[in-house]
């Protein structure tokens, strides 16, 4: 038996009709008593169960979509793309997201059930087998996105340590030797296979190039961060490569605001080809992404995946990065030391 609204009443020590209230956001229920039944609804992993609401149909014609924010152009444009299939097909959307919480994230999760027929899902958190087999019914069907999940799981991705090993290659062949790299979150897949796709750039360029590697977090503010800290160095790198675009463009105003410039003094690429990379100045060199087409393929499977196509469970598709050169890149001037460490 399933946890019921009586276990999570009886853990919370109040009535039902409470926990009701309380769990549909009811203004008349006291805060302390709110956070106690919020608190025993988590713990026990309890979920309202909404599909009596579909029972004639048995289905919902929604598709949930569970992501770790819903701030910045890259998660605007994943939406859009599944947006555009879901259209296409009929169907309604529910998105959550849970700001690089677990606890927030397996909510979320079990939110979903009963009133979606499927589920797409971003996370660092699918590696841990037990994470999903707690949060999301083994009878859904869902893809991840960008997460390298358990075996049984259909998987949708970028090749982004292709994708770093050709920006390193291009950099290189422009002529810079002090190339640091300015990293994502380090709990973040994208993040990691772009740092592992820089270190094996930078080895078999040949060249004893060093790697020279900046903390980030995938935000405006901390590329802004690392531009300064840039500025306060007495050597630094002839080129910064950006996880992604929208550190890329933090550092480049950085630079700017403390009088160095771009690509003149340093040059600043980046990754995902977001639109605003193209109008930014100087336009930036970076990796496109197809970023709504990844979202549009992962429904795509998702909602074929009855239909006889090719969804092995476990099989990551990934899509291949294409190099767009612009006027952040440049060609390097004179080589000075070495980078630190």
């Amino acid at each position: 038996m399933g946890v019921t609204i009586k276990d999570v009443a009886k853990a919370a020590g109040v009535s039902v009709a409470t926990v009701s209230r309380a769990l549909n956001g009811h203004q008349n229920v006291a805060e302390g008593v709110r956070t106690r039944v919020l608190e025993a609804a988590a713990e026990l992993r309890y979920s309202p169960h909404h599909a009596a609401r579909s029972l004639s149909s048995r289905r919902t014609q929604t598709v949930g979509v569970v992501l770790p924010d819903l701030h910045g152009e890259f998660f605007s444009e994943l939406m859009r793309g599944i947006d555009q299939v879901a259209r296409t097909r009929g169907l309604h959307v529910l998105v959550s997201s849970y700001h690089g919480n677990p606890v927030e994230q397996g909510a979320a999760l079990r939110a979903m059930r009963g009133r979606v027929d499927g589920l797409l899902l971003l996370s660092p958190y699918v590696h841990d087998a037990d994470f999903l087999s707690q949060n999301v019914d083994a009878s859904l069907p869902l893809v991840l996105m960008n997460s390298a999940g358990p075996v049984e799981r259909m998987s949708i991705g970028i090749d982004n340590y292709g994708g770093a090993r050709d920006m390193v290659r291009h950099l290189v062949d422009a002529g810079h030797r002090r190339i640091a790299f300015l990293c994502g979150p380090d709990d973040n897949d994208d993040a990691r296979e772009r740092l592992r796709g820089y270190r094996d750039g930078l080895a078999a360029a040949d060249a004893g190039l060093e790697p020279w590697e900046l903390p980030g977090r995938f935000d405006e503010d901390s590329g802004h961060q690392a531009g300064q800290a840039l500025l306060a160095m007495d050597d630094r790198p002839d080129a910064v490569f950006a996880a992604n675009d929208t550190m890329a463009i933090g550092c480049v105003y950085a630079l700017g605001r403390g009088g160095v410039r771009t690509p003149d003094d340093i040059a600043v690429v980046g990754f995902d080809d977001i639109p605003l990379a193209r109008y930014v100045h100087p336009a930036l060199t970076t990796m496109r992404v197809d970023i709504a087409e990844l979202g549009a393929r992962a429904l795509r499977v998702l909602l074929d995946s009855d239909a006889g196509s090719d969804t092995t469970p476990g099989r990551t598709r990934g899509l291949q990065p294409a190099l767009v050169v612009r006027d952040s890149c440049g060609a390097a001037r004179a080589h000075g030391p070495r980078p630190p460490g």
